[in-house]
């Protein structure tokens, strides 16, 4: 047993742990920073993971997605590895992707492989074998979340604060999350994803996306029960958080106490229709709440909005793969610009002037060989890699 390097500065004592370093794994194509990204280590049964990019709010690199895949996959066939813990360093979880990345790279493809990586690992998150609890502390937000809200146990704290943002800057709500928001009570799935609404950590549990309030003082003390469990079923894990967990409904002036509201509006079949419906609402006497919510959505992306309403209304019906890969060619053919010169300058800048037919383009499927390749054999869960389909030779 050795301690662990990257925990030997931390203000709580190191573990001892037989550590797992990124070097162990091999190098992803991206330089590595002097700091590594993901830090790892072996506890006993347990595995942890710290999303460590805290001056960047933990975002979503190219190199972190490698990372987490490398790691997921050899845990879920370590046979002694039990438990994985999932947390961010410093006042965020994860802030979602790097927007900056996204942006440099959208003329060139060069963001193909990290978008190809991260919903295919989005697959593996959900539907992990071994038991993972997310501790949630601070921004969750975008791709960030699908770390969270998939996981058996995930744990929010007053600190925590949910988005989806995708659509306000001329993306897609994406991240399996065409698959999760559908299946939410009413239609606040729609809401959440067309307005960019946040939530609280209390909210998140009312809403179904996260399963346990801590007081964030107390996860540190969480954790080290956790990797010190004797018992590592799920049982036994989850009673350990329950200990913890507190019994918190949302305040009373919670959105999730005026599901009636959004559910009449957002329940219409076009976004044209939801803010007609959402402003005629905003007039009546109690609903001063809407007002705020209605001028973020009328200053989001035209384009964003009516992609993601589509892919959020298809998405209750679908499979989670079947969302995946649909995520997957909505992103690339928004990257391309094939309805849109540059999703970030709201071009289009009106609803009226994106058309149905534009919209139907981004959602035409790609030829099989270039589809994500959403395994479908258990015994070969873990095939279909970015390096195993024909794009690397298409460089």
């Amino acid at each position: 047993m050795r301690v662990c390097v990257h925990c030997s500065n931390r203000k709580n004592p190191p573990y001892q742990t037989n550590a797992v370093t990124p070097c162990n794994l091999g190098m992803a194509r991206e330089h590595s920073n002097s700091e590594e990204v993901v830090l790892a280590a072996e506890v006993g049964h347990a595995r942890l993971i710290t999303l460590n990019r805290p001056r960047q709010l933990n975002v979503i690199s190219s190199r972190v997605v490698f990372l987490l895949a490398q790691f997921l996959e050899k845990w879920e066939k370590d046979d002694d590895s039990k438990l994985v813990i999932f947390k961010g360093a410093g006042r965020a979880f994860c802030a979602g992707g790097d927007l900056k990345m996204f942006y440099e790279g959208r003329k060139d493809d060069s963001c193909l492989e990290v978008v190809y990586r991260m919903y295919w690992l989005c697959y593996h998150i959900h539907t992990y074998k071994k038991p993972m609890v997310a501790l949630a502390n601070g921004i969750v937000m975008g791709g960030g979340a699908s770390m969270v809200v998939p996981a058996k146990i995930s744990v929010v704290t007053e600190k925590t604060v949910f988005s989806m943002p995708e659509a306000s800057i001329g993306l897609h709500t994406d991240c399996s999350f065409s698959y999760i928001l559908p299946r939410l009570p009413g239609y606040l799935g729609e809401f959440l994803a067309l307005t960019s609404a946040r939530l609280n950590g209390k909210e998140m549990i009312a809403a179904g996306l996260a399963t346990h309030f801590v007081p964030s003082e107390k996860l540190h003390e969480l954790e080290n029960r956790l990797v010190n469990l004797s018992s590592t079923d799920e049982d036994s894990i989850r009673a350990i958080v329950e200990e913890f967990s507190l019994n918190v409904p949302p305040d009373e002036e919670s959105i999730l106490n005026k599901l009636s509201t959004i559910d009449k509006c957002f329940c219409e079949e076009s976004v044209e229709e939801i803010i007609k419906s959402f402003e005629a609402e905003s007039k009546m006497d109690g609903n001063e709440w809407i007002s705020p919510i209605l001028k973020g959505l009328k200053r989001s992306s035209p384009t964003g909005l009516k992609i993601t309403l589509k892919s959020i209304r298809r998405g209750r019906k679908r499979t989670l793969a079947e969302c995946l890969k649909n995520e997957f060619r909505l992103t690339m053919n928004l990257l391309r610009s094939v309805i849109s010169s540059d999703v970030y300058e709201w071009n289009p800048s009106s609803l009226q002037q994106v058309s149905r037919e534009k919209v139907d383009l981004v959602f035409e499927p790609f030829a099989d060989e270039l589809e994500l390749q959403i395994p479908t054999d258990e015994k070969s869960r873990w095939s279909g890699k970015y390096e195993d389909t024909v794009y690397p030779s298409l460089e």
